[in-house]
């Protein structure tokens, strides 16, 4: 080989280098992209199932939306005008193929069903997204303070108070709210009443709501952090800054922090869908006029296009958070995270 190759000639070319970050930014997209269709098939199976069990109550949309004193023909009637003489797959097809282009379907009622929560949606939205930011403050505060003093009276206090608040569902914390800030104290309404335009009356009327929905998410939240921070106490960049004496906010926030936020964004991410399912329990105590009313009714109509439409909707917002946290897990972990298949 060695006599094949003079002294002038040219080594042969090598591959071109190719850096890690690189490798992780071409493949970062094609990873979300795995992801995002793994959750929409999941997403259509939750559908096919919702479809499935509105089916399987007793009754249909016709028996319920009916008014008094209809004969059978009537019901015939509107039955093939709600298309509940076809089969519920190939009414399910027909659903599902309109969501590309923003169609819900049209209600048992004959309304547009894009028109029905173009006004619940986005207070529900409101509602979840006020309680995920306090969540995220109240959390990460009270799981720092108890960190700073690993197994001392504040940390046994915090962590303690945490558990005994995520047992409680929201109905039972919304209630006691009520009893004691509202009827006691008379601070705050105990409902929600809607103005002309369908808005809030005052802006006081989501207090007791956002607190009903806060306070079992900051419990789970706490231990998640404090558990998160003293994982990463153990680490051992994190005993050499401790050693090179740097002061605790310093250490907290140069170095505990930063490791310990995948499994933070994590546990703020699930409290997401949490957050949301636990709105239509509290928007119904607080007659908040969201989604939880329009649920109510439509699961009562046994209005499929209805109850899979907030599935969707709901489900879409708890995707987005979700991929968020995945996104930042994959920065953080260094790309395994989205890799794996995120939260």
């Amino acid at each position: 080989m060695a006599d094949r190759l003079t002294a002038g000639s040219p080594p042969p070319p090598s591959p071109p280098a190719t850096t890690p970050m690189r490798r992780r930014a071409t493949a970062l997209p094609v990873r979300v992209a795995g992801l995002l269709l793994r959750r929409a098939l999941l997403m259509a199976a939750l559908l096919g199932l919702v479809f499935a069990t509105v089916e399987l109550l007793p009754g249909d949309a016709a028996t319920a939306t009916s008014v008094r004193g209809e004969s059978a023909a009537d019901l015939a009637r509107r039955r093939e005008l709600l298309g509940l003489d076809r089969p519920v797959l190939e009414r399910l097809w027909d659903w599902m193929t309109g969501l590309p282009t923003g169609d819900l379907g049209t209600s048992a009622r004959g309304e547009p069903v894009a028109a029905l929560l173009g006004g619940p949606l986005p207070n529900t939205l409101l509602l979840g997204g006020i309680a995920l930011l306090l969540t995220t403050v109240l959390s990460v505060a009270l799981g720092c303070w108890a960190a700073s003093r690993p197994g001392g009276v504040l940390d046994r206090a915090v962590s303690g108070t945490a558990t005994a608040l995520l047992a409680l569902p929201e109905f039972v914390i919304a209630v006691a709210l009520v009893l004691v800030l509202s009827l006691w104290a008379g601070w705050l309404p105990a409902v929600t009443i809607t103005g002309a335009d369908g808005g809030l009356a005052s802006w006081q009327m989501l207090i007791l709501p956002v607190l009903a929905l806060t306070i079992p998410q900051t419990g789970w939240n706490t231990r998640i952090v404090r558990a998160a921070l003293a994982d990463e106490a153990r680490a051992p960049h994190v005993e050499a800054a401790v050693l090179d004496g740097l002061s605790p906010y310093r250490v907290l926030t140069r170095h505990l922090l930063p490791g310990a936020l995948p499994a933070i964004t994590a546990g703020l991410a699930t409290s997401t869908g949490m957050l949301l399912g636990g709105a239509v329990v509290v928007e119904t105590i607080f007659n908040h006029p969201g989604v939880g009313s329009v649920l109510a009714g439509a699961v009562g109509d046994r209005d499929s296009p209805v109850v899979a439409a907030i599935i969707a909707l709901t489900g879409a917002v708890i995707t987005g958070v979700l991929l968020l946290a995945d996104l930042v897990r994959d920065v953080a972990t260094g790309g395994d995270a989205v890799a794996g298949g995120g939260g």
